[in-house]
C-alpha cells in the first residue's frame, strides 16, 4: 500500500497564511523574493560598504542602537542566545560571582538547553516562582547571594507580563541594595515604551545591561545587540568572537534591523493600542466558554496569550481549515498544550496587519471560529 502523501504542517501553514487575504496576529510570510525586495526599501545608502567582520553597516546599527538606548556603546550579536550568555558571563566575571537570579519562565531556562550552566558554569536561584515578575521584596529577601539579576521584560512565557514603573524601579533597587548588576533581557523591549510610560533611554538606564532583539517586535531576519558601557561591550566583543559569532558578513541580518527600527518602531503604540481593543473583543467572544481567557486583559504589550479548553491538535486543524475556507486567519494555526488536561494556549501579535481589522470585526470572526470548533469537537 503506498504510502499517504502528507503535507508538511509548516508548509501548509505558510500556504494557508500565504493564500489569505487577512489575518489577525503576526504578519504575512514573505518569499524569498520578497524580502530580498523589502531589504532594498529602507533608507540607508544601498550603496556604501556592506560589512567585514562586523564594521560597515553593522557599525552603523551598533550606533544606531547605542543612540536609541541611551547608552554609550552597542555590540551586534547574530543570534540572542549567544548575546544572552556572552552577557551573564561578563558580568560573573566582573562581580566575581557565577549565580545569577532570574525568573524560572525566563528565556535561559525554558529555551536555551540550559547554556548559561553548560558553558560558562554560571548558576540559577529564583527570587519567585509566581507567574510574574518578582518583586522588591522577593528580589530583597531571597535566601541565596547573587551577583546579577537578569529581568526579563516583558516575562513572555508568562504571557508578555511587565511590572508598573515604580515596581521596576524598586526591584532594581532591592537588587542594587544586595550588590548586584542588572541586565534586562529585553528581547521585546522595544514595545514597552507604552506601558512604563518612559521613553527607551530612561528605561535602559535603570540597568547595567540591555540585550535587544531584531528579529522579535521588529521584524529582521535575525540578530540581537548588547547595550551597556563602552567597556562592557568591548569584553562582550571579546566573547562573542570566542563564541564563534565573529561572522565575516553579517549585512543582511544588520540591513533588516535598520529597516525594522525605521518601519516598526513608530508603529509600536499603534500597535499595543489596537492591542487592549482586539483582545477585549476576544474576551467577550469567548466568555461563554467555560475555562476559556485572555492573558492579560489588557495586554501589557501588543502581544497576549489567549486560552481555550479545547486539544492543540483540535485547535491547530480547526483554525486552519477556518483560515483556508474563508481567506481570513483570525487566530494563530499553532496552539500548544502547557500539560494541563484538555487546555491549550495560543499567543498573538497584534501588528500592521492586525490593524486592518475592527474590534468588532474581530468579535464575529472568533464568534463563527468558535462555532466551527464545537461543531469539529
Amino acid at each position: 500500500m503506498a504510502e499517504e502523501n502528507v503535507t508538511d504542517p509548516a508548509q501548509r501553514r505558510f500556504e494557508t497564511l500565504r493564500g489569505c487575504t487577512r489575518q489577525l496576529s503576526g504578519t504575512r510570510p514573505s518569499t524569498l523574493r520578497e524580502s530580498l525586495d523589502d531589504l532594498a526599501g529602507g533608507s540607508h545608502d544601498l550603496d556604501t560598504r556592506t560589512d567585514v567582520y562586523g564594521n560597515g553597516i553593522v557599525e552603523a546599527l551598533e550606533q544606531r542602537v547605542a543612540e536609541l538606548l541611551g547608552t554609550e556603546a552597542a555590540a551586534f550579536f547574530p543570534t540572542g542566545t549567544m548575546a544572552q550568555q556572552v552577557a551573564l558571563r561578563c558580568w560573573a566575571e566582573r562581580t566575581g560571582d557565577p549565580t545569577v537570579a532570574m525568573h524560572p519562565l525566563a528565556h535561559p531556562e525554558v529555551h536555551e538547553r540550559f547554556a548559561y550552566s553548560q558553558l560558562s558554569g554560571l548558576r540559577s536561584v529564583w527570587p519567585s516562582t509566581e507567574r510574574r515578575i518578582a518583586t522588591a521584596d522577593e528580589v530583597a529577601e531571597c535566601a541565596e547571594p547573587f551577583g546579577t539579576l537578569m529581568l526579563e521584560l516583558p516575562l513572555r512565557d508568562a504571557g508578555f507580563l511587565l511590572p508598573s514603573w515604580e515596581e521596576l524601579e524598586a526591584v532594581v533597587g532591592a537588587a542594587r541594595a544586595r550588590d548586584a548588576v542588572v541586565h534586562f533581557d529585553g528581547a521585546r523591549l522595544w514595545e514597552t515604551v507604552p506601558h512604563f510610560g518612559r521613553p527607551l533611554p530612561e528605561i535602559a538606564a535603570l540597568a547595567d545591561s540591555v540585550y535587544v532583539s531584531f528579529y522579535k517586535t521588529l521584524g529582521g531576519i535575525s540578530g540581537a545587540a548588547l547595550a551597556g558601557p563602552a567597556t562592557f561591550t568591548d569584553q562582550a566583543r571579546t566573547w562573542r568572537h570566542r563564541y564563534g559569532g565573529q561572522l565575516y558578513q553579517q549585512w543582511p541580518a544588520a540591513l533588516s534591523a535598520l529597516r525594522g527600527i525605521e518601519r516598526e518602531l513608530p508603529r509600536l503604540g499603534a500597535y499595543v493600542e489596537h492591542a487592549k481593543a482586539v483582545a477585549g473583543a476576544i474576551a467577550g467572544a469567548v466568555a461563554a466558554v467555560p475555562g476559556a481567557r485572555v492573558f492579560p486583559e489588557p495586554p501589557h504589550t501588543h502581544q497576549f496569550q489567549l486560552w481555550l479548553p479545547f486539544p492543540a491538535e483540535l485547535l491547530n486543524e480547526t483554525a486552519t481549515l477556518f483560515a483556508e475556507q474563508t481567506g481570513e486567519a483570525v487566530l494563530p494555526l499553532m496552539w500548544h498544550e502547557p500539560g494541563l488536561p484538555g487546555i491549550s494556549f495560543t499567543e498573538l501579535t497584534v501588528a500592521g496587519p492586525g490593524l486592518e481589522w475592527s474590534a468588532e470585526e474581530v468579535g464575529k470572526a472568533v464568534g463563527a471560529f468558535l462555532r466551527r470548533l464545537r461543531a469539529a469537537g
